[in-house]
């Protein structure tokens, strides 16, 4: 774990042909307006112009030169000033550049974003795109005895502003070491990152911090603490190693700020979900180690705070990792389980688990916010197929409760997510959400899910975050309250990354650029 806790190998440089680096990575958006007519690049890579007029398709597709002995890797970002493009743009064209430069066996390749006009944050987003593509998975780190988080030696990153070069790397190596963790916890398989072994990755990763950790485990205390989530953990807690656990984090800031906002993240960490009782057949379990990705963000979010240490912002993670297994203690649909709010909760569906893992947890968050500065409350999760059904891989959907929405939460992760290249979409919990999930007779208060998958019911995706609000007790928070409590549901089923592949990190960035850099 010492690696973690070292700046990634990322270097700037103000000449764009440094002989640090064995190749040059030309970021575009059109050859002869971003290269040609730039003084500093059209004296080193003019003898490109010759490849781009004798290739129809030099505009659209990654490719590999050399000059002067040295690889220099051409990658277009095509359009950026449609009313479709965003910043992703420039995430891909680097993305592909950086693949292209592994391939062909480069270990310290420099990234040169010709396209720095196309969008305020073009080089944050670039630097970000390559790296998401270096990423060295932990459990490849393992088997090969490497500690090195990326896939080359190092990163060059050009920019003739040599103390703007140096900010915006300090805040790129602490996104990306928060993405790491994110990806280290969330990608690893169901038995590398079990319970236990989530709560040993996180100890150690924190142990040398500011960051105050502390692990809940036992059975006992989660039937007394947090009765939902003990029941998710049922099947699992009779073998030891998959045996769950609430991880508790928190920052505090500097003690010469005052604090003016405080967060509460509570993270989905199913690390396997077979559905339970309800399982999930006919191959629908495969990729179910990714369910662990909200729980995972926060860890990461943590790293990243540990780095950057913001004034003014104190924040408390919790991480509800449980593995929802089948067995002769597994819960079932139909019990009525009673949660910490008090509510009487009827199960209508076991593969609805991460609502319950997190809700108990919610709750406590409700109840310390109370006597909390300016509190702001979240869940993230990989909670719903319905949400990549809405609205498509790629986004995060973000859904607020009315002092959120007057705090305009949602819009300013809007707004951050497409100028960092992680994209959100805004949904909305309606009064059909509220009934949805109202208990269907005298016995229960509550129902918390149909029969159905998220799928193939309508509003798949919001009435969880409905089920979220009334089962803590945050309806009694809303803004005709007294007491409001902002809360916003974060659901990153589609935003986590694809299975197979890697997961993005995501909504680390976003959250980073609205919560941290503007106290720093």
């Amino acid at each position: 774990m010492e690696h973690l806790n070292k700046a990634l190998p990322l270097f700037a440089t103000q000449n764009p042909q440094d002989d640090g680096f064995d190749a040059y990575l030309i970021i575009a958006t059109d050859f002869s307006k971003n290269v040609l007519k730039n003084e500093s690049l059209s004296q080193y890579f003019s003898e490109l112009k010759l490849l781009a007029e004798l290739d129809a398709n030099f505009e659209n597709e990654t490719s590999l030169s050399v000059i002067n002995k040295k690889r220099v890797i051409y990658s277009p970002t095509g359009p950026v000033d449609r009313d479709q493009d965003d910043s992703r743009r420039i995430a891909d064209a680097a993305q592909n550049a950086i693949k292209k430069a592994i391939k062909a066996g480069s270990k310290s390749p420099l990234l040169i974003n010709a396209s720095k006009d196309a969008f305020d944050l073009s080089d944050q987003v670039a630097l970000l795109g390559a790296l998401q593509a270096l990423y060295n998975p932990l459990e490849l780190r393992e088997a090969k005895k490497a500690e090195g988080l990326l896939k080359v030696d190092k990163l060059g990153y050009w920019n003739e502003n040599k103390q703007e070069a140096e900010q915006i790397l300090n805040i790129v190596n602490a996104i990306e070491l928060g993405r790491i963790v994110t990806r280290d916890i969330g990608g690893s398989d169901p038995e590398r990152m079990s319970a236990p072994n989530v709560a040993a990755y996180v100890n150690d990763l924190f142990k040398s911090s500011d960051i105050k950790v502390n692990i809940i485990e036992g059975q006992d205390n989660f039937l007394r603490e947090y009765p939902c989530f003990a029941a998710v953990n049922r099947a699992a807690n009779s073998t030891e190693r998959h045996a769950g656990r609430v991880i508790k984090l928190v920052y505090s800031p500097p003690s010469d700020s005052a604090i003016d906002k405080t967060l509460f993240l509570v993270g989905k960490g199913i690390t396997y979900d077979t559905g339970g009782a309800d399982v999930k057949a006919g191959g629908h379990m495969s990729g179910m180690h990714r369910d662990k990705c909200g729980a995972a963000f926060v860890a990461g979010f943590f790293k990243t705070l540990s780095l950057l240490k913001p004034k003014g912002l104190k924040v408390y993670g919790n991480m509800c990792m449980a593995r929802n297994s089948i067995g002769e203690e597994c819960y079932v649909s139909d019990e009525i389980i009673t949660a910490r709010s008090k509510k009487r909760i009827r199960v209508g569906n076991t593969d609805a688990e991460g609502r319950m893992a997190m809700v108990d947890v919610l709750c406590e968050a409700k109840e310390m916010a109370l006597n909390e500065i300016n509190p702001h409350l979240f869940t993230i999760a990989t909670l719903t197929g319905h949400v990549i059904r809405a609205y498509g891989p790629n986004y995060s959907a973000v859904l607020s409760n009315g002092p959120a929405k007057a705090d305009q939460i949602d819009v300013n992760l809007h707004r951050y997510g497409d100028l960092i290249g992680d994209p959100y979409e805004i949904s909305s919990i309606k009064r059909e959400d509220y009934q949805a999930i109202a208990g269907k007779s005298e016995y229960e208060d509550i129902l918390q899910a149909t029969n159905n998958p998220s799928t193939m019911d309508a509003r798949g995706h919001q009435f969880p975050a409905a089920f979220l609000v009334m089962a803590s007790g945050l309806e009694k928070h809303g803004k005709n309250s007294d007491k409001k409590i902002p809360y916003s549901h974060v659901d990153i089923a589609g935003s986590s990354g694809p299975f197979p592949g890697v997961p993005t990190g995501s909504p680390l960035p976003s959250f980073v650029y609205n919560y941290i850099l503007p106290k720093i």
